[in-house]
């Protein structure tokens, strides 16, 4: 496959999987918002949702003030947002009528309708009446685009750079999201005694984690007990069939490269192995003992080293 044609597909996936991440962070906060809660940890919620992407500085210099309508119109309108849910979709489709020759006409015309519908909605600025069904409905497309690719196309290199391209976005997304989720309690989260987390912790903080990356009824499924920041962590980095977990994404990283390797991705793969590695023997009381924030810091950077040696490897023309 040129490496063009991999490209526009990694980025594609990597863009429609982001605008699903972004969505799922502002239905939660837009959610929490209404709760009776004081002003300032309001602030401080939606000052997350701008940590999550590390866009406070472009934020300031935009708007200044941190409040519901200034952050959703960033996060979501903003074109100079190139993290914004419109931004995101924008650029998906502008990648998948790149490669319209790589995709099924029934997944390229998915890309192509959730942009058209896009466009008229913003147009009349519907999204603003009901937000909370407007993310929704991103959240949907997202889920339907994957659904019409995986069940249309053939499993071929094409599909394994789309693959790819989704489950490194979301590792990303949701060692981000952990990371400013626990990093919100304003300290290097080393773990308490089990049964004692929610004597110091708000259950709406980690419910709202939990449904923002539809795990909340997975928790209580699996767990079947109060929720607690240790099993939330262990939930999100280390079980295998949850699907958004860090393990799970990572499985389905080093899975898609062996399929598209070639003769200079060794490295890239051992890389992506080792962090899969880490994962599937790691044990959450000894990574919450050294500090969770040091780990995810550390996994952030191990993502953006592994997606590097990806581009290098198969997006860049030689």
């Amino acid at each position: 496959m040129l490496s063009r044609t991999a490209d526009h597909l990694y980025w594609m996936s990597r863009y429609t999987e982001r605008a699903e991440n972004t969505a799922r962070m502002l239905s939660v906060s837009y959610e929490t918002a209404m709760l009776p809660r004081s002003i300032r940890d309001v602030e401080r919620d939606w000052h997350s949702v701008l940590s999550i992407s590390e866009l406070v500085p472009s934020f300031m210099e935009r708007y200044r003030t941190v409040n519901r309508d200034t952050v959703l119109e960033f996060m979501v309108s903003d074109e100079a947002n190139p993290s914004s849910i419109f931004a995101c979709l924008k650029a998906a489709r502008e990648n998948a009528r790149a490669v319209r020759g790589a995709l099924t006409t029934e997944s390229w015309e998915t890309q192509n309708q959730t942009w058209l519908m896009l466009q008229q909605d913003f147009s009349k600025d519907v999204w603003k009446k009901d937000p909370a069904q407007f993310f929704e409905w991103v959240k949907y497309r997202s889920h339907l685009w994957r659904g019409v690719s995986l069940g249309t196309m053939l499993k071929d290199e094409a599909l394994h750079f789309v693959r790819l391209g989704t489950f490194v976005e979301r590792a990303d997304n949701t060692a981000r999201l952990l990371d400013v989720k626990f990093h919100a309690i304003e300290r290097d989260y080393h773990g308490v005694q089990r049964g004692r987390g929610m004597a110091s912790f708000d259950f709406y903080h980690w419910s709202a984690l939990l449904r923002s990356v539809s795990a909340f009824e997975v928790y209580r499924k699996v767990y079947r007990d109060v929720i607690t920041p240790e099993r939330v962590a262990e939930l999100l980095m280390l079980r295998a069939d949850m699907p958004r977990s860090l393990l799970a994404s990572m499985r389905e990283v080093v899975k898609n490269l062996d399929r598209v390797s070639n003769d200079h991705s060794r490295e890239t793969q051992r890389k992506a192995g080792r962090l899969l590695a880490d994962l599937q023997y790691g044990r959450i009381d000894e990574i919450l003992t050294t500090g969770l924030h040091a780990y995810l810091t550390q996994f952030l950077d191990r993502v953006s080293d592994l997606g590097s040696g990806i581009s290098h490897d198969f997006l860049m023309p030689n």
